[in-house]
């Protein structure tokens, strides 16, 4: 199911949660909605499952004008971040709980096969019995994605659905989310401010900020060549210095250095950069000078924490775990790619 969402404005109290948004979702195609909070993606989310009326725009399903159409007759499997199953239910009963609210209600066995193959379908076969309390945060979950998909829905909605788990058991439950997709290929949009997961889940990545869609893309995309310092500020981690270009030289605090610039800009701009962007090296008059700041383990190595110069400029570096470093250290910082944005 094709999902098009025209100039989509909604309002509350006279503030505009979205302003203006156009995104199409693709047939069988997985789209994170990703951004901090108060930009808009959960109210996108409502608008898509009819939660929401929006104050202006057009939803589309395919061919269909969905834009007032009660969220009941859209065919929508709604999954929530704290689960909301019915506590007092089995497993059985919660997952069979939108096959017997149907108007021409499934016979008994089909709802106990259909069921069957849900539960088996979120691995967790057998626990049919069993009352959600019984149940892990990650097992609950599962379930409560079984008895969105029960009702066999044309658009399935995650609205932070990871959020409520410990870290462990999200990343198996995203590698999970993930395989789950590429077998049923339903119509999937979830919502999360987790960039990381955003990255390793979805098939594109819609980016919002204040009410506006500010880039849509693949995960490369997002990361690799974001279309404003927001982006680049939001996925991934980044830090920023001033400098100067002008007639192909580019210049730091009046230092002159060379480095692979992406982008155009003429006069003060900044220079945006990942981790990565930039290697420790001893102090020599032909680099940039700091101050290590502070140091700090990760999984892959060691983020040295650098003030610049004599400025108040400071910027994280990555560097091999085995590296040894120490706070107040006078170092040599080399750039060797940024990023800058023209003035809009």
């Amino acid at each position: 199911m094709d999902i098009r969402l025209i100039d989509i404005a909604k309002d509350f109290g006279g503030t505009g949660a979205l302003r203006g948004v156009s995104l199409d979702i693709r047939d069988g195609e997985l789209v994170a909605l990703l951004g901090p909070s108060g930009s808009g993606k959960t109210t996108l989310l409502r608008v898509i499952a009819g939660l929401e009326i929006p104050s202006t725009g057009r939803v589309l399903f395919g061919n269909e004008d969905a834009t007032n159409l009660p969220v009941q007759h859209r065919r929508i499997g709604f999954v929530f971040q704290h689960y909301a199953l019915f506590r007092h239910m089995t497993v059985f009963d919660n997952v069979a709980y939108g096959l017997r609210a149907r108007a021409e209600q499934p016979k008994p066995a089909e709802i106990a096969t259909r069921v069957k193959d849900l539960l088996d379908l979120v691995q967790l076969p057998g626990i049919e019995k069993r009352h959600p309390a019984h149940l892990s945060g990650g097992q609950r979950q599962r379930v409560a994605l079984a008895r969105a998909l029960a009702v066999e829905p044309r658009v399935l909605l995650l609205d932070e659905p990871l959020g409520a788990l410990d870290a462990k058991v999200r990343k198996d439950l995203r590698r999970w989310l993930r395989e789950l997709h590429d077998r049923i290929h339903h119509t999937t949009v979830f919502v999360t401010h987790d960039q990381e997961e955003a990255l390793e889940l979805a098939d594109r990545v819609a980016i919002l900020n204040e009410g506006r869609i500010e880039q849509v893309g693949t995960p490369d995309e997002v990361y690799d060549s974001p279309a404003s310092p927001f982006v680049m500020g939001f996925v991934g981690d980044t830090a920023s210095m001033p400098i100067a270009m002008r007639d192909g030289q580019t210049s730091f605090a009046g230092k002159a250095f060379t480095a692979d610039i992406i982008g155009n800009a003429e006069g003060p701009t900044e220079l945006y950069l990942r981790p990565g962007d930039a290697v420790l090296v001893k102090p020599d008059p032909g680099d940039l000078a700091g101050t290590v700041l502070s140091v700090r383990r990760t999984a892959t190595g060691r983020r040295v924490h650098v003030q610049l110069e004599t400025t108040e400029t400071a910027i994280e570096i990555e560097t091999a775990a085995s590296r040894t470093v120490t706070v107040g250290e006078a170092v040599g910082v080399r750039i060797l790619k940024g990023r800058v944005f023209a003035a809009t």
